[in-house]
C-alpha cells in the first residue's frame, strides 16, 4: 500500500507546482507588479522543465539495470544547469524581467513539496493506524 501513496503523491507533486505557479503569477499581475510577474512565470519554467527533466532521468536510471541510458536523456541531465544560468543572464542582461522574480519561480518545486507534505500530513492524521498524542 505505501507504494500506492508514493506514486500518488508523485503525481500531484506538478500539479502543486504549476498551480502554486499561477496562483502566485496571477497575484502579482493583480497586485501591479508585471515585470516581477513575467520573471516568476520564466523562474517557474526553467524549474519545472528542471524538475521533470531530473524526474525522468532518476526514473530512467532507476529502470535501466546495466543497459545504457538513452543520449537525448544524458543531455538533458547535462543541460539543466547551463539552461537555468542562460535564463538568469538573460534576465540580468535584458531588464525585461525582475530578477527577484525569476529567483522566487526557482523555489516552485520547494513550495510544491510544502503542499504535498500537507496532505501527507492530513492524510496521516485521519489513519486508523494514527494513535494521537503521545501515541508510542
Amino acid at each position: 500500500m505505501p507504494g500506492m501513496e508514493i506514486s500518488q503523491a508523485e503525481a500531484r507533486l506538478p500539479r502543486w507546482m504549476m498551480a502554486l505557479a499561477g496562483v502566485t503569477a496571477v497575484a502579482a499581475l493583480v497586485a501591479g507588479h508585471p515585470q516581477f510577474a513575467a520573471g516568476f512565470v520564466l523562474g517557474a519554467g526553467l524549474a519545472l522543465v528542471n524538475y521533470f527533466w531530473l524526474h525522468q532521468a532518476v526514473e530512467h536510471l532507476m529502470e535501466a539495470g546495466t543497459q545504457r541510458l538513452p543520449r537525448a536523456l544524458i543531455a538533458k541531465f547535462l543541460l539543466r544547469y547551463p539552461l537555468l544560468i542562460g535564463g538568469a543572464y538573460l534576465v540580468y542582461r535584458t531588464g525585461w524581467f525582475s530578477l527577484p522574480g525569476l529567483l522566487a519561480g526557482l523555489f516552485i518545486p520547494v513550495g510544491g513539496i510544502l503542499l504535498e507534505s500537507l496532505v501527507q500530513i492530513r492524510e496521516g492524521l485521519r489513519s486508523p493506524d494514527y494513535g494521537g498524542p503521545g501515541f508510542h
